[in-house]
Parts: structure tokens; C-alpha cells; sequence
């Protein structure tokens, strides 16, 4: 089991139950007196974003840095010290218990025809209950946002919508009626992702938003491909000028130049995910960012705090 070097509690606590199960026989050689035999390795990263792409996590449990590799060979006929190897998300390992006790056309059932089973959606942001919420892939954005997180805080208009992590594409307040499976974000033009929902509200700026997910990636970009070293760098040096009163309205066209050009010529689509955000929020509240650039203020309510700029 690898886990991201800062997630320090999870880390912690996955070890206190792996030694709970070693202590009571289910884990370990003979458990339970069956002449099975099966182990639990705790690997804790150095802390890299780019390591939940499989081949760089792989070569992170090697000792190397936490390059991606080219594909093929695929991990599951040259992996871990060259070994065949299955890479799985835990998310999906906890999903076994389920179908084998209650059948995998149950488990299917809770879902689409398509993609059945449930996700893990974590709903962070301008929500009244922010959490992890296990949840049909048929849920809705609406759903999740509205029955789960019980709705946008403090009776504020939704804004937008982050509905599968950072580098998914964002989603319009009048967009959130689709389904959390991957064939209808897709759809949507966005992506299911990680499942990760980042809710905003009215008093979001989006240059502020996009100036985050900028560092972000600048940041996490492990700086193999010139594409993706070069641009996620770029696009932090425009959105971070902009923020700061001194943007040009040719910016806008700039950014999104860069960013088509950063996609599909990377090992890995780590540039990828860094140019949809881009993308995404200059095409969906372009007026904003220009209001921003022509008269140094913010689209968002007069009475919310000021935004960096």
C-alpha cells in the first residue's frame, strides 16, 4: 500500500489497523489455520502529486524519483523491478467485501448500465457539510451538493463546480444536473476524476480560483517534459500578473494558446490536467477575467472580501 508522504494521519492509522489485523490472524502466514499466506507493506512516499500516475509510483517504490514512464510496456507485463505488476486504488480493493458477499449484479445495480457500484465523493468547498460520501455513481452533482453536503453555506448562489478534482474541468451553477458517472461528465465536458468536488459560491473569484490551481500544478510538475515544466510555469507567471493589476486582455488568448499546446505531447497527462483548468474557467467566465484585466475589480459581490488583486 503506497501512501502520499503528507497524508500523515491516514498513514498512521492504515498502520494501526494492518497491525490490528496481523495481531488477530488475518493477516500474516496460515490465517485463520487455512494454509493461506498474504501481507500488508506500508510504502510512505516522499510527497509527490505526480505519483498517482502508476509507472511513477512505481518508480517511487524502486527508490527513483517519481518520473512517469512511457507505455508500453504496461505495468502488468514489466512493473515493479520489471516484475508484472497490478496497480489498484484502494478505493476500488474496498469495494470486494460487497460483491463478494452480496453478488456483483447487486453491486452493478447500484450504478448505470454502463459503470455500475458506488464512488467515494469527497465535497469540499462553499458547502453547510463537507465530507466523504459514499454514493451511486447515478447520483447527481445537484444530489451531491444539495442532499449530501445539504447545499451551498450561508444561503448563497451556487457559482460553480469543480465535480472530479483540481484538473477537472469546471462546471456552470446550471450545469450540475448530470450524473457523477464517467460517461456523463464526459459528456458534460468535464471528467469524474478522482471524485473530488470543489463547490463554489457567488463570492468566488475566478481569477483567484485559477491563480490556486496554477501554483498548484507549477508546483507538482515533475519537470521531465518541457512541455509541461515550461507551461505549467508560464500560465503561474500570467494568471499571477494578472492577480496582480498588471494584465493584458491578450493574456486570455495567451493562456489558452499555451494550453492547447501543453496537451497530448507529454509522457503522462499530468499537462494535460493542468491546461483544462485554463481552459475551462477563461472560456466559462471569460467577462470576469476581462473585467478583472480593464478595470482592476472583481465580478463577485461587493460586500465579500477583496480578492488578491
Amino acid at each position: 500500500m503506497y501512501i502520499r508522504g503528507e497524508y500523515f494521519e491516514s498513514a498512521r492509522r492504515f498502520g494501526r489497523a494492518v497491525e490490528e489485523a496481523r495481531a488477530n490472524g488475518w493477516l500474516g502466514q496460515n490465517i485463520q489455520g487455512r494454509g493461506f499466506d498474504l501481507d500488508v507493506v506500508i510504502h510512505r512516499g516522499a510527497g509527490a502529486y505526480i505519483c498517482g500516475e502508476e509507472t511513477a509510483l512505481l518508480t517511487s517504490l524502486e527508490g527513483g524519483k517519481g518520473f512517469p514512464k512511457l507505455k508500453p510496456p504496461f505495468p502488468a507485463i514489466s512493473g515493479l523491478f520489471q516484475c508484472p505488476t497490478i496497480v489498484n486504488n484502494v478505493e476500488t480493493l474496498a469495494c470486494l467485501p460487497f460483491i463478494l458477499t452480496h453478488g456483483a449484479d447487486r453491486f452493478a445495480a447500484l450504478g448505470t448500465p454502463r459503470q455500475g457500484g458506488t464512488r467515494l465523493f469527497s465535497v469540499s468547498g462553499h458547502v453547510n457539510r463537507p465530507g466523504l460520501y459514499e454514493a451511486p455513481v447515478s447520483v447527481t452533482l445537484r444530489e451531491l451538493i444539495e442532499r449530501y453536503a445539504l447545499g451551498v453555506r450561508d444561503g448563497r448562489a451556487l457559482k460553480a463546480v469543480i465535480p472530479g478534482g483540481i484538473s477537472a474541468k469546471v462546471l456552470t451553477a446550471d450545469e450540475i444536473d448530470v450524473r457523477m458517472d464517467f460517461d456523463s461528465l464526459m459528456a458534460a465536458g468535464s471528467m469524474a476524476g478522482s471524485g473530488g468536488v470543489i463547490v463554489m459560491d457567488e463570492t468566488t473569484c475566478m481569477l483567484e480560483a485559477l491563480q490556486s490551481a496554477a501554483k498548484f500544478f507549477a508546483h507538482e510538475s515533475c519537470g521531465q517534459c518541457s512541455p509541461c515544466r515550461e507551461g505549467t510555469g508560464w500560465i503561474l507567471r500570467i494568471v499571477r500578473r494578472m492577480a496582480e493589476g498588471r494584465g493584458r486582455l491578450r493574456d486570455l488568448d495567451d493562456l489558452l494558446a499555451i494550453a492547447s499546446d501543453m496537451e497530448g505531447k507529454t509522457i503522462c497527462v499530468f499537462a494535460d490536467a493542468a491546461a483544462w483548468p485554463v481552459q475551462s474557467y477563461i472560456t466559462k467566465f471569460r467577462a470576469e477575467f476581462e473585467q478583472h484585466i480593464v478595470t482592476g475589480t472583481c465580478a463577485r459581490p461587493a460586500e465579500t472580501a477583496a480578492c488578491p488583486a
